[in-house]
């Protein structure tokens, strides 16, 4: 039976771990392990969803901008230039999600991968600190960024947090790798709410339906006041603060799946 109190925190957790580079996807399949409610298909489409429109918002000039001049096919412009970086970088994202896609949803059910991924996810934040850089993104770091989203599929793997970490390794200037991080995860997010949609096959009841609009909406006012967190945070050049938790947090679960 759908839970509104479960909608709501699963809402909760995915609208504050879905930009803080602590991972989302390997926070759910650990709250999953504690709540009685099993989430529906329909559940994850519409967290995709809330998620995505987070982001539209966020990014709403970058946007604008970048539509002007694909309309206009102007890839001179600073929206052009982003907009064949969104598409560089696609590319393997979606390579790596539809190869490999099986592998990762085994996974979920998998605790102890992903305590260790979280582990990975704060070795990456906290080397990223050591590289000081204020160059512009470029084609070579949008694809390294985009295999480093492809790889963020694995549950307890940050997506926010090795995307951002890939630019700033590359010593791309802190707004530019927040920026492209997000705009990058539009497409990514939109395939993902596509492919779990094919295996939507019966409408959910009254109450599951409530339950995942109550969510959907926790997750949207949650995961705007965190973006706008993370932003003044890695601007301030903090992130690497996050490893600490992540390594806490996946130890907590590895100690957890051996006892």
């Amino acid at each position: 039976m759908a839970s509104l109190i479960d909608a709501i925190a699963l809402g909760i957790i995915q609208g504050i771990t879905e930009w803080l580079p602590v991972s989302s996807s390997g926070h759910l399949a650990i709250a999953k392990e504690f709540l009685d409610w099993q989430p529906p298909v329909l559940f994850h489409i519409f967290l995709h969803i809330s998620t995505l429109l987070v982001v539209l918002y966020f990014f709403r000039e970058d946007i604008v901008q970048i539509s002007k001049a694909v309309a206009k096919r102007d890839f001179r412009s600073e929206g052009g230039r982003l907009a064949l970086f969104i598409i560089i970088g696609s590319l393997p994202t979606a390579v790596i999600g539809y190869v490999f896609q099986d592998v990762f949803k085994s996974f979920f059910d998998n605790l102890l991968v992903v305590g260790v991924a979280l582990l990975a996810t704060g070795c990456l934040l906290y080397f990223s600190k050591q590289r000081e850089g204020k160059r512009s993104l470029n084609h070579m770091d949008s694809f390294l960024i985009g295999i480093a989203q492809g790889i963020a599929i694995v549950p307890g793997i940050s997506r926010s947090g090795v995307t951002i970490s890939t630019g700033l390794l590359r010593k791309v200037d802190h707004g530019a790798a927040f920026r492209f991080s997000f705009l990058l995860s539009i497409p990514a997010t939109l395939g993902a709410a596509i492919a779990e949609s094919s295996d939507l096959t019966l409408l959910a009841d009254f109450e599951t339906s409530i339950a995942v609009i109550v969510g959907m909406i926790s997750g949207i006012i949650v995961g705007y006041l965190s973006l706008q967190i993370l932003r003044k945070i890695i601007l301030n050049k903090k992130l690497h603060w996050f490893a600490i938790y992540c390594w806490a947090m996946g130890s907590l679960v590895i100690i957890f799946q051996i006892l």
